[in-house]
């Protein structure tokens, strides 16, 4: 297990990130609520470790004009889901991580974050004989002409118009897209 304190400043940043969010939905306020109350437990709540749940972040990557977004067809649970995963001790901010998880996982160069997120989700997983990841997920945005590179993570990649993502799809993917256009177009006219 990693030395906890390794994930201070990544709690400090999830805790003041999360703090002054102004939610995407009802549905996301709620969880960003019960993740503030996951993170009253220290740093420890950055862990895969901490059995009660802990917070992982992910990325929805769309291509420059919103036309399309990358999905992966997941290794293990076989759906359609956005990039994302485990903070690792050494990230410094919940928006790198799902930046570093977005690059791993698609193999694509020059990617670029928007340091706000677009959702929380709070879903059951197998980690440590069974958990809950804290979602915090970010838009993410891929250069003009990226190509993407399976990982290991995942079976396939694949890019879709918003409206017609592919079946099986992961719950909670689907809730990404708005808020990730969203985030697109104030970066375009920011």
């Amino acid at each position: 297990m990693p030395d906890i304190e390794t994930y201070a400043d990544l709690h400090a940043d999830a805790t003041a990130v999360l703090g002054r969010w102004t939610a995407t939905s009802p549905e996301a306020a709620a969880n960003r609520d019960r993740t503030l109350a996951l993170l009253a437990a220290g740093p420890v709540a950055m862990s895969r470790a901490h059995r009660p749940g802990h917070v992982t972040a992910s990325a929805l990557v769309l291509d420059p004009t919103g036309a399309r977004v990358l999905l992966c067809l997941h290794g293990k649970f076989r759906k359609w889901v956005q990039l994302g995963g485990h903070c690792e001790p050494g990230d410094r901010t919940l928006a790198a991580a799902a930046l570093r998880e977005a690059t791993e996982e698609s193999g694509i160069a020059g990617l670029v974050v928007d340091p706000e997120p677009i959702d929380v989700d709070i879903h059951p997983v197998a980690c440590q004989g069974g958990s809950l990841h804290y979602d915090v997920r970010f838009a993410v945005l891929a250069p003009a002409g990226a190509t993407e590179r399976v990982s290991a993570e995942s079976e396939a990649l694949g890019w879709f118009p918003p409206d017609r993502l592919p079946e099986p799809l992961a719950d909670g993917t689907v809730q990404l897209v708005a808020p990730g256009l969203a985030a697109l177009a104030r970066r375009a006219a920011g």
